[in-house]
Protein backbone atom coordinates (compact mmCIF):
# COMPACT_ATOMS: atom_id res chain seq x y z
CA UNK A 1 0.00 0.00 0.00
CA UNK A 2 1.05 3.83 -0.91
CA UNK A 3 1.37 4.82 3.01
CA UNK A 4 3.32 7.66 1.70
CA UNK A 5 0.36 8.68 -0.63
CA UNK A 6 -2.47 7.99 2.32
CA UNK A 7 -0.06 10.50 4.74
CA UNK A 8 -0.23 13.10 2.03
CA UNK A 9 -4.27 13.15 1.62
CA UNK A 10 -4.29 12.64 5.20
CA UNK A 11 -2.89 16.12 5.59
CA UNK A 12 -4.38 17.96 3.09
CA UNK A 13 -7.58 17.07 4.57
CA UNK A 14 -9.35 14.19 2.26
CA UNK A 15 -8.03 11.00 4.31
CA UNK A 16 -8.17 7.20 2.18
CA UNK A 17 -9.17 4.05 3.63
CA UNK A 18 -6.72 1.10 3.18
CA UNK A 19 -9.33 -1.72 2.21
CA UNK A 20 -7.95 -5.79 1.83
CA UNK A 21 -9.88 -8.12 0.32
CA UNK A 22 -9.88 -12.21 1.01
CA UNK A 23 -6.90 -12.88 -1.56
CA UNK A 24 -4.55 -10.33 -0.11
CA UNK A 25 -5.11 -7.39 -3.54
CA UNK A 26 -4.97 -4.09 -1.34
CA UNK A 27 -7.21 -0.99 -2.15
CA UNK A 28 -6.96 2.14 -1.36
CA UNK A 29 -10.21 3.73 -1.61
CA UNK A 30 -11.19 7.98 -1.36
CA UNK A 31 -14.04 8.63 0.43
CA UNK A 32 -13.47 12.09 -1.46
CA UNK A 33 -15.10 12.06 -5.21
CA UNK A 34 -15.83 8.38 -4.29
CA UNK A 35 -12.73 6.62 -5.86
CA UNK A 36 -10.79 3.75 -6.14
CA UNK A 37 -7.32 5.69 -5.96
CA UNK A 38 -4.85 2.41 -5.61
CA UNK A 39 -4.63 -1.17 -6.53
CA UNK A 40 -2.26 -3.32 -5.28
CA UNK A 41 -0.82 -6.97 -5.49
CA UNK A 42 -0.31 -8.80 -2.02
CA UNK A 43 3.42 -8.18 -1.23
CA UNK A 44 3.53 -5.55 -4.61
CA UNK A 45 4.23 -1.54 -4.07
CA UNK A 46 3.33 -0.78 -7.82
CA UNK A 47 0.19 0.77 -8.34
CA UNK A 48 -1.76 -0.73 -11.42
CA UNK A 49 -3.44 2.73 -11.58
CA UNK A 50 -2.19 6.43 -12.48
CA UNK A 51 -2.32 9.18 -9.48
CA UNK A 52 -2.34 13.01 -10.32
CA UNK A 53 1.49 13.84 -9.08
CA UNK A 54 -0.20 16.99 -7.36
CA UNK A 55 -0.91 14.35 -4.64
CA UNK A 56 2.38 13.49 -3.88
CA UNK A 57 3.05 16.43 -1.68
CA UNK A 58 1.00 17.47 0.78
CA UNK A 59 1.20 21.63 -0.27
CA UNK A 60 0.36 21.02 -3.87
CA UNK A 61 -2.24 18.74 -2.71
CA UNK A 62 -4.14 21.17 -0.91
CA UNK A 63 -3.91 23.78 -3.44
CA UNK A 64 -5.06 21.35 -5.72
CA UNK A 65 -8.33 20.36 -3.80
CA UNK A 66 -8.76 24.27 -3.16
CA UNK A 67 -8.81 25.50 -6.43
CA UNK A 68 -11.79 26.50 -8.84
CA UNK A 69 -11.13 23.46 -11.38
CA UNK A 70 -11.27 19.77 -12.40
CA UNK A 71 -9.97 17.94 -9.68
CA UNK A 72 -8.63 14.92 -11.39
CA UNK A 73 -7.27 13.21 -9.11
CA UNK A 74 -6.75 9.62 -10.80
CA UNK A 75 -7.41 5.77 -10.14
CA UNK A 76 -10.71 4.18 -11.19
CA UNK A 77 -13.89 6.92 -10.95
CA UNK A 78 -17.60 6.78 -11.60
CA UNK A 79 -19.45 9.63 -13.57
CA UNK A 80 -22.54 10.20 -15.41
CA UNK A 81 -23.38 10.27 -19.20
CA UNK A 82 -23.73 10.97 -21.74
CA UNK A 83 -20.37 13.03 -21.67
CA UNK A 84 -22.30 16.01 -23.74
CA UNK A 85 -25.05 16.23 -21.71
CA UNK A 86 -23.19 17.43 -18.37
CA UNK A 87 -19.86 18.32 -19.08
CA UNK A 88 -20.74 21.29 -21.36
CA UNK A 89 -22.42 23.59 -19.43
CA UNK A 90 -23.08 25.79 -22.65
CA UNK A 91 -24.43 22.83 -25.42
CA UNK A 92 -24.43 22.43 -28.26
CA UNK A 93 -21.91 24.88 -27.98
CA UNK A 94 -18.81 22.64 -27.43
CA UNK A 95 -16.25 25.54 -25.41
CA UNK A 96 -15.76 25.71 -21.96
CA UNK A 97 -15.39 21.50 -21.06
CA UNK A 98 -15.97 21.18 -16.85
CA UNK A 99 -16.99 18.20 -15.45
CA UNK A 100 -19.88 18.99 -13.34
CA UNK A 101 -17.62 19.67 -9.54
CA UNK A 102 -20.23 17.37 -7.80
CA UNK A 103 -18.97 14.16 -9.71
CA UNK A 104 -15.22 14.55 -8.16
CA UNK A 105 -15.49 16.62 -4.94
CA UNK A 106 -18.44 14.88 -3.46
CA UNK A 107 -17.93 13.11 -0.21
CA UNK A 108 -19.38 9.58 -0.03
CA UNK A 109 -20.85 7.74 2.80
CA UNK A 110 -18.75 4.62 3.66
CA UNK A 111 -19.45 1.42 5.10
CA UNK A 112 -16.91 -1.23 5.99
CA UNK A 113 -18.97 -5.02 5.27
CA UNK A 114 -17.24 -8.63 5.76
CA UNK A 115 -16.13 -9.39 2.30
CA UNK A 116 -15.23 -5.61 1.10
CA UNK A 117 -16.47 -2.03 1.14
CA UNK A 118 -19.43 0.33 0.08
CA UNK A 119 -19.57 4.21 -1.43
CA UNK A 120 -22.80 5.70 -1.11
CA UNK A 121 -23.86 9.24 -2.03
CA UNK A 122 -26.45 12.01 -3.06
CA UNK A 123 -25.83 14.44 -5.59
CA UNK A 124 -27.46 17.25 -8.01
CA UNK A 125 -26.44 18.23 -11.30
CA UNK A 126 -27.78 20.10 -14.33
CA UNK A 127 -27.88 18.18 -17.65
CA UNK A 128 -28.44 19.93 -20.69
CA UNK A 129 -29.37 17.75 -22.78
CA UNK A 130 -32.54 17.93 -22.69
CA UNK A 131 -32.17 20.72 -20.06
CA UNK A 132 -32.98 19.42 -16.87
CA UNK A 133 -32.03 19.38 -13.03
CA UNK A 134 -31.17 16.18 -11.88
CA UNK A 135 -31.10 14.49 -8.17
CA UNK A 136 -28.96 11.01 -8.02
CA UNK A 137 -28.27 8.51 -5.86
CA UNK A 138 -24.65 6.53 -6.58
CA UNK A 139 -23.66 3.34 -4.62
CA UNK A 140 -20.39 1.36 -5.32
CA UNK A 141 -20.15 -2.10 -3.35
CA UNK A 142 -16.47 -3.42 -4.19
CA UNK A 143 -15.85 -6.70 -3.35
CA UNK A 144 -13.20 -9.79 -4.14
CA UNK A 145 -12.37 -10.71 -7.75
CA UNK A 146 -10.16 -13.91 -7.26
CA UNK A 147 -7.99 -14.43 -10.35
CA UNK A 148 -10.03 -16.03 -13.19
CA UNK A 149 -6.73 -18.08 -14.09
CA UNK A 150 -6.66 -19.00 -10.39
CA UNK A 151 -3.40 -21.23 -10.99
CA UNK A 152 -2.70 -20.76 -14.59
CA UNK A 153 -0.79 -18.03 -14.75
CA UNK A 154 2.06 -20.38 -15.51
CA UNK A 155 4.54 -18.19 -13.15
CA UNK A 156 5.18 -17.93 -9.71
CA UNK A 157 6.67 -14.30 -10.77
CA UNK A 158 3.07 -13.14 -11.72
CA UNK A 159 1.43 -10.83 -9.09
CA UNK A 160 -2.44 -10.61 -9.59
CA UNK A 161 -5.13 -7.82 -7.77
CA UNK A 162 -8.59 -7.85 -8.64
CA UNK A 163 -12.25 -6.41 -7.44
CA UNK A 164 -15.38 -6.69 -8.31
CA UNK A 165 -17.50 -3.17 -8.46
CA UNK A 166 -20.84 -3.47 -8.03
CA UNK A 167 -22.08 0.16 -8.96
CA UNK A 168 -26.24 0.86 -8.96
CA UNK A 169 -27.40 4.84 -10.16
CA UNK A 170 -31.15 5.69 -9.06
CA UNK A 171 -32.46 8.93 -10.34
CA UNK A 172 -34.28 10.44 -7.25
CA UNK A 173 -35.94 13.43 -9.00
CA UNK A 174 -35.91 15.40 -12.31
CA UNK A 175 -38.07 18.39 -14.01
CA UNK A 176 -37.64 16.73 -17.84
CA UNK A 177 -39.56 13.18 -18.29
CA UNK A 178 -36.77 13.57 -21.12
CA UNK A 179 -33.85 12.96 -19.46
CA UNK A 180 -31.50 9.55 -19.76
CA UNK A 181 -28.57 9.46 -18.11
CA UNK A 182 -25.98 5.95 -17.35
CA UNK A 183 -23.27 5.23 -15.35
CA UNK A 184 -19.69 5.61 -17.06
CA UNK A 185 -16.97 3.91 -15.15
CA UNK A 186 -13.46 5.02 -16.00
CA UNK A 187 -9.73 3.81 -14.53
CA UNK A 188 -7.27 5.78 -15.24
CA UNK A 189 -3.76 3.74 -16.07
CA UNK A 190 0.04 4.76 -16.68
CA UNK A 191 1.12 6.25 -20.32
CA UNK A 192 2.53 4.12 -23.05
CA UNK A 193 0.91 2.01 -23.51
CA UNK A 194 -1.30 -0.17 -25.45
CA UNK A 195 -5.15 -0.94 -25.30
CA UNK A 196 -6.86 -4.16 -26.81
CA UNK A 197 -10.69 -3.91 -27.20
CA UNK A 198 -11.57 -7.43 -28.82
CA UNK A 199 -15.09 -6.98 -30.76
CA UNK A 200 -17.39 -9.19 -33.03
CA UNK A 201 -16.55 -8.70 -36.56
CA UNK A 202 -13.86 -6.12 -38.17
CA UNK A 203 -14.66 -3.24 -36.40
CA UNK A 204 -13.69 0.45 -37.28
CA UNK A 205 -13.84 2.55 -33.78
CA UNK A 206 -14.95 6.16 -33.64
CA UNK A 207 -12.71 8.52 -33.17
CA UNK A 208 -14.33 10.92 -30.65
CA UNK A 209 -11.72 13.97 -30.86
CA UNK A 210 -7.84 14.38 -31.75
CA UNK A 211 -6.43 13.14 -34.68
CA UNK A 212 -4.37 9.77 -34.27
CA UNK A 213 -1.17 9.26 -35.86
CA UNK A 214 -0.76 6.68 -38.61
CA UNK A 215 0.08 3.31 -37.03
CA UNK A 216 -1.33 3.86 -33.83
CA UNK A 217 -4.72 2.12 -34.10
CA UNK A 218 -4.98 -1.20 -35.96
CA UNK A 219 -8.08 -2.24 -36.76
CA UNK A 220 -8.35 -6.13 -37.53
CA UNK A 221 -10.91 -8.82 -37.08
CA UNK A 222 -11.88 -9.19 -34.21
CA UNK A 223 -9.48 -6.57 -32.46
CA UNK A 224 -8.79 -2.90 -32.41
CA UNK A 225 -5.62 -2.17 -31.22
CA UNK A 226 -4.48 1.51 -30.09
CA UNK A 227 -0.81 2.55 -28.76
CA UNK A 228 -1.47 5.49 -26.71
CA UNK A 229 1.53 6.84 -26.77
CA UNK A 230 1.07 10.18 -29.23
CA UNK A 231 1.05 14.02 -27.74
CA UNK A 232 -2.17 15.74 -27.38
CA UNK A 233 -5.68 14.00 -26.65
CA UNK A 234 -7.06 11.62 -28.20
CA UNK A 235 -10.48 9.21 -27.68
CA UNK A 236 -12.03 6.20 -29.59
CA UNK A 237 -15.36 4.84 -29.08
CA UNK A 238 -17.40 0.98 -30.02
CA UNK A 239 -20.66 0.57 -29.66
CA UNK A 240 -22.44 -2.22 -27.52
CA UNK A 241 -23.45 -4.11 -30.35
CA UNK A 242 -19.77 -4.72 -31.36
CA UNK A 243 -18.00 -4.83 -27.41
CA UNK A 244 -17.97 -8.20 -26.26
CA UNK A 245 -17.34 -7.46 -22.82
CA UNK A 246 -13.73 -6.91 -22.39
CA UNK A 247 -10.89 -4.50 -22.69
CA UNK A 248 -7.82 -4.69 -21.54
CA UNK A 249 -4.58 -2.25 -21.05
CA UNK A 250 -0.76 -3.07 -21.25
CA UNK A 251 2.02 -1.42 -20.77
CA UNK A 252 5.76 -2.69 -21.12
CA UNK A 253 8.73 -2.22 -18.89
CA UNK A 254 12.54 -2.08 -20.43
CA UNK A 255 13.43 -4.60 -18.15
CA UNK A 256 10.86 -7.58 -19.86
CA UNK A 257 8.03 -7.12 -17.29
CA UNK A 258 4.67 -5.88 -17.98
CA UNK A 259 1.62 -4.76 -16.57
CA UNK A 260 -1.92 -5.91 -17.83
CA UNK A 261 -5.33 -4.53 -16.49
CA UNK A 262 -8.64 -6.01 -17.61
CA UNK A 263 -11.89 -5.18 -17.41
CA UNK A 264 -14.74 -7.51 -17.77
CA UNK A 265 -18.30 -5.52 -17.77
CA UNK A 266 -21.53 -6.35 -19.17
CA UNK A 267 -22.75 -5.07 -22.57
CA UNK A 268 -26.59 -5.19 -23.39
CA UNK A 269 -26.90 -4.12 -26.99
CA UNK A 270 -30.73 -3.98 -26.68
CA UNK A 271 -30.16 -1.55 -24.03
CA UNK A 272 -30.29 2.38 -24.62
CA UNK A 273 -26.27 3.45 -24.56
CA UNK A 274 -26.43 7.77 -24.45
CA UNK A 275 -23.23 8.44 -25.19
CA UNK A 276 -21.59 9.81 -28.74
CA UNK A 277 -18.98 12.42 -29.75
CA UNK A 278 -20.17 15.58 -28.45
CA UNK A 279 -20.41 17.03 -32.30
CA UNK A 280 -22.67 14.20 -33.04
CA UNK A 281 -24.89 13.66 -29.96
CA UNK A 282 -27.57 12.10 -31.78
CA UNK A 283 -25.24 9.24 -33.07
CA UNK A 284 -26.03 7.21 -29.63
CA UNK A 285 -24.71 3.51 -28.55
CA UNK A 286 -21.43 3.85 -27.58
CA UNK A 287 -20.93 1.39 -24.65
CA UNK A 288 -16.90 1.13 -24.37
CA UNK A 289 -14.47 3.69 -24.65
CA UNK A 290 -10.60 4.53 -24.55
CA UNK A 291 -9.12 7.76 -24.11
CA UNK A 292 -5.34 9.29 -24.30
CA UNK A 293 -4.05 12.41 -22.92
CA UNK A 294 -1.39 14.21 -22.68
CA UNK A 295 -1.69 17.67 -21.32
CA UNK A 296 0.41 19.58 -19.57
CA UNK A 297 -2.10 20.75 -16.70
CA UNK A 298 -4.29 17.41 -16.19
CA UNK A 299 -1.41 14.94 -16.56
CA UNK A 300 0.06 12.49 -18.79
CA UNK A 301 -2.55 9.08 -18.43
CA UNK A 302 -4.31 6.36 -20.29
CA UNK A 303 -8.18 6.02 -19.64
CA UNK A 304 -10.12 3.01 -20.12
CA UNK A 305 -13.57 3.64 -20.15
CA UNK A 306 -16.99 1.77 -20.38
CA UNK A 307 -20.80 2.96 -20.12
CA UNK A 308 -23.83 1.40 -18.53
CA UNK A 309 -27.32 1.37 -20.18
CA UNK A 310 -29.11 4.70 -19.63
CA UNK A 311 -32.24 4.77 -16.96
CA UNK A 312 -34.89 7.58 -17.17
CA UNK A 313 -38.18 8.35 -15.56
CA UNK A 314 -40.06 5.23 -16.46
CA UNK A 315 -36.58 3.10 -15.48
CA UNK A 316 -35.10 4.85 -12.63
CA UNK A 317 -32.59 2.41 -11.76
CA UNK A 318 -29.36 1.12 -13.16
CA UNK A 319 -26.92 -1.44 -12.20
CA UNK A 320 -22.92 -1.93 -13.20
CA UNK A 321 -21.54 -5.08 -12.50
CA UNK A 322 -17.53 -5.03 -13.31
CA UNK A 323 -14.51 -7.13 -12.26
CA UNK A 324 -10.84 -5.83 -12.55
CA UNK A 325 -7.84 -8.21 -13.38
CA UNK A 326 -4.45 -6.86 -12.52
CA UNK A 327 -1.07 -8.55 -13.61
CA UNK A 328 2.54 -7.65 -13.27
CA UNK A 329 5.39 -10.06 -14.27
CA UNK A 330 7.37 -11.50 -17.28
CA UNK A 331 6.42 -10.25 -20.57
CA UNK A 332 6.11 -13.40 -21.71
CA UNK A 333 3.46 -14.87 -19.25
CA UNK A 334 1.31 -11.78 -19.35
CA UNK A 335 1.45 -12.10 -23.27
CA UNK A 336 0.00 -15.69 -22.91
CA UNK A 337 -2.75 -14.32 -20.13
CA UNK A 338 -3.74 -11.60 -22.65
CA UNK A 339 -3.98 -14.06 -25.07
CA UNK A 340 -6.20 -16.39 -22.87
CA UNK A 341 -8.65 -13.45 -21.51
CA UNK A 342 -8.73 -11.16 -24.50
CA UNK A 343 -8.06 -12.78 -27.36
CA UNK A 344 -4.96 -11.80 -28.64
CA UNK A 345 -1.50 -11.02 -27.26
CA UNK A 346 0.09 -7.39 -27.46
CA UNK A 347 2.70 -5.44 -28.24
CA UNK A 348 4.33 -7.40 -31.20
CA UNK A 349 4.54 -10.55 -28.82
CA UNK A 350 2.76 -12.75 -31.15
Amino acid sequence: MDAALMRTLKAAGKPADAVVLADGTRLLVLPYGGRVLGLFAPGDRGNFFWVNPVLRRARTARAFFAADRWQNLGGERTWIGPEFAFFFPRFPALEGYRPPHAFDATTFRVKRQKDGYALAAEFRVHCRAPVAAVTVRLTKRIEPAPDPLRAGTGSENVRYAGYTLRSTLELIETDSRAVQLGLWSIAQLPPGGEMLIPVYGRVKPRVFFGRIPRGDLQVRRSLIRYRMRSAGEHKIGVTAAAGTGRIGYVRRAEDGTAELVVRNHSVNPSGVYRDAPASLPAEGGYAVEACSVNHPELGRFAELEHHAPAIGVAHPRGEDLVQMWAYRGPARQLARIAETLLGAPFLGSE
